[in-house]
Formats: C-alpha cells, sequence, structure tokens
C-alpha cells in the first residue's frame, strides 16, 4: 500500500486488530486518569472518599446515556471527523483537569470539567465500534473484541498509571496532564490505517433516516438473541469497578503511591491487556455470553481472595494485578457478545444501547463498593464484589431458562 493511499484512507485490505487497540486507548487513558490519578491525588490532598467517589464515577453518566446522541455519530459527517473531533475535546479535558486546583473548594469545577470532557470522550468508543463492525468479520469478533478492550483497559492502565507516576515527579501539575494528553492525541495516527466505513443508508430527511435506525434497533432487541444480550449489560457480573478505587484505598495495604502506579498503572494495564487478548480468544471458542458469565464469577473469586489475604503491599500488587486479568476476560467477552448481536451497519448506536446498559451496573457498583467500605472497610467492599456477580449470574440463568420456556414472549427474528 501507497503512503499516498494510506494518508487517505484508501486501503481496502484488512488491518491487524491491534489497529483498533490504539485507537480505544485514548477513551481508556480518560477514564484511567480521572479515576486513578485524580482519586491518588484527591485523596492525597485530604478530599473524603465521598467527594472522590463523585469524581470517579462522573464519567459513567454520560456513557450510560451515549446512546441518546450516538445516532448523530451513525449519521452525520464521517466517522474519521467525528473521531478527530471527540480525541481533540478528551485531550483537551485532560490537560485542563490538570490545572484545576485538587481541593474540595474546586470538587465542582472539577466535575464540570470531567463531565464536559466525559460527554466528547464517548465518540472516541463510538467511531472506533463502527470500523470494527464493519471491518472484522463475523468469526473473528470475539478476537477483535478482545483487542479492543485492550485498548480500553490498557489505557486506563497507562492514564491512571503513568498519571500518577509522572504527577509525583514533575514540578508542576499541568505537566504530566500534557503528556497524558498528547499520548492520546498519537492514538489517531491509527485512522490511517483504516479507509473510511460504509455510511448508514442517509434519507433527505433527517429525522427519516435515524427513524430507520431506530426501526433496526427495534427489531435487534425484539430477537432473543438480542434480548438475552441486552438483559446481560444491565446485570453487575464483571464490571471490575473495584480498579477505580484501588488508589483509593491502597493505604489499607500500606501500598505507597509507587507500588500503587505500578499496580494500577503498567502492571495493571498490562495484565487487563493480556486478559482481554485471552478473553477474546476464548470467546472464539465457546458461547460468548456464557464465557462472559464464567469471567464475572472469576473477578468475584479474586475479590475473596484478596479479602482473606494479608494486608501487604506485595499481596496489593498481586490481587489487583490478577482482578486486572480478569476485568480484561471480562470485557473482551462484553465486546464480543455485543459485537455478535448488532450487525455491521448502525454499528454506534446499536452497541452504545448495550453498552449504555452495561455502565449502570458499574456506576451502581462504585457506590455499592463505597458504602460497603464504609460499613466494613476493604473487606466489605471486597465482599461486595463477590457477592454481586453471582445475584447477577442467577439472575441471568433464570431469564435465560423463561425466555426458552416462552418463546412468543420474546420473537425470534
Amino acid at each position: 500500500m501507497s503512503l499516498k493511499k494510506m494518508f487517505r484512507g484508501e486501503s481496502t485490505k484488512a488491518v491487524h486488530p491491534i489497529t483498533f487497540m490504539f485507537l480505544y486507548l485514548p477513551f481508556g487513558i480518560f477514564n484511567g486518569y480521572t479515576s486513578v490519578t485524580l482519586g491518588f491525588l484527591l485523596t492525597k490532598a485530604g478530599v473524603p472518599l465521598s467527594g472522590v467517589a463523585s469524581i470517579v464515577a462522573l464519567p459513567y453518566l454520560p456513557n450510560i446515556l451515549k446512546f441518546l446522541w450516538a445516532p448523530l455519530v451513525d449519521t452525520t459527517l464521517t466517522v474519521k471527523k467525528w473521531y478527530h473531533i471527540a480525541n481533540i475535546g478528551t485531550a483537551a479535558g485532560i490537560l485542563a483537569t490538570s490545572v484545576v486546583p485538587l481541593n474540595s473548594s474546586f470538587l465542582p469545577v472539577l466535575m464540570a470539567v470531567v463531565l464536559l470532557t466525559a460527554l466528547a470522550n464517548t465518540n472516541i468508543a463510538m467511531t472506533t465500534e463502527i470500523l470494527i463492525a464493519q471491518d472484522v468479520p463475523e468469526e473473528e469478533k470475539g478476537r477483535a473484541g478482545g483487542w479492543l478492550q485492550a485498548g480500553n483497559l490498557g489505557g486506563f492502565g497507562v492514564g491512571g498509571g503513568a498519571g500518577i507516576w509522572l504527577a509525583e515527579r514533575l514540578s508542576a501539575p499541568w505537566m504530566s496532564g500534557a503528556i497524558i494528553a498528547l499520548i492520546s492525541l498519537l492514538c489517531g495516527l491509527g485512522l490511517l490505517f483504516l479507509k473510511e466505513p460504509e455510511p448508514f443508508k442517509r434519507e433527505e430527511n433527517y429525522l427519516k433516516t435515524v427513524g430507520i435506525l431506530l426501526k433496526d434497533i427495534w427489531i435487534l432487541i425484539k430477537s432473543r438473541a438480542g434480548f438475552l444480550a441486552l438483559v446481560l449489560c444491565f446485570l453487575p457480573i464483571g464490571s471490575g469497578a473495584a480498579s477505580s478505587l484501588w488508589s483509593s484505598i491502597s493505604g489499607n495495604w500500606n501500598a505507597s503511591p509507587d507500588a500503587v502506579a505500578l499496580a494500577v498503572g503498567v502492571v495493571g494495564g498490562v495484565a487487563s491487556a493480556v486478559g482481554c487478548l485471552v478473553g477474546g480468544w476464548i470467546c472464539d471458542r465457546m458461547d460468548r455470553k456464557k464465557a462472559y458469565i464464567l469471567f464475572g464469577l472469576l473477578e468475584g473469586a479474586v475479590a475473596i481472595m484478596m479479602a482473606i489475604s494479608p494486608r501487604t503491599q506485595l499481596m496489593f500488587v498481586i490481587w489487583t494485578s490478577i482482578y486486572a486479568v480478569t476485568v480484561g476476560f471480562a470485557y473482551a467477552g462484553f465486546s464480543a457478545f455485543v459485537l455478535e448481536a448488532i450487525g455491521r451497519m448502525g454499528a454506534a448506536t446499536k452497541y452504545n444501547v448495550f453498552a449504555a446498559l452495561s455502565n449502570i451496573p458499574i456506576y451502581f457498583m462504585i457506590f455499592v463498593d463505597e458504602w460497603a467500605h464504609g460499613k466494613w472497610s476493604s473487606t466489605g467492599l471486597l465482599i461486595a464484589e463477590a457477592v454481586m456477580p453471582v445475584l447477577g449470574a442467577a439472575l441471568f440463568i433464570s431469564v435465560f431458562v423463561l425466555s426458552r420456556m416462552k418463546p412468543a414472549a420474546v420473537r425470534e427474528v
């Protein structure tokens, strides 16, 4: 392929799915920087856990509601233009958060910056999902979903671990934000290796175009496969919510800032990325919904083992790293069963109907974990992480059995 064609995005050759990992990295980087780096720095500045949780949980709100503006990405501009707009907004927001003073007085300002950046950041996910839905054959959706989530969770580790490491060593807070923002911008180079996707069918009347898209979504949800996927997204099975609070509770294990940066940053990012790739490989070799449930139960088992282990820095690094692997499994499983369900066209809206629901249990679990921590310290938090996947799996199995007993209630199309 010539350089001229590459820069125009005219390549017709299928690219390695690692490209999608790089494109998805800014989505994870922002969430990691917000959850881990800001969470750590706010805790260090004396902000109570309730205030930290409000910042950590805030990016999930746009991710819950992003299906509302996903049709714009499917039906206006081009996918690559939307990606560049989102990536520039994400980088600018990361830089802005490093300028706002980190104390209780400025929490409202910080919340506003985080919320606006999160709104832009959602479009990183949507555009990459369109690209992967159209470029990857059906039998490789599990593998591709693994690479996609490797970018998500690997980026979380970069934004979190590298963010803490840089913030602890650089003289001015904005420097770490500027470096993380630059890394996010460079990830957009992955677009050079992909052609512009086929656009969704567009009518002269925009509302008619949206109507066609919504009809496709309704047909998907009415199918048994779509309905079961929707239910599975709503349950707290593989949320990985504790990852957002590790830096805030690391003191219970006497973990140093460097150990936290290592555990939730470099090691955690690599561990979760490996988990994504292995999980994606497994999903191409068994039922993808069953794989997701299995991965969520493994995540809960690791939380129990961490709860009964000694509270030492070494145990903190070991168990958070193993937990990161299981979170990678679960995230790959999620992408695999959703990509399987949605098909090729209208991918941003369809995928994000499911993704929006999947963020509800993550958002909910952060506050469940915070509540359990307030009641029973870190042990309570970890037990909550173990109990909820079991309850979620039991609920899904019940729905699955009922859907087989009453096929007329959920019509296959």
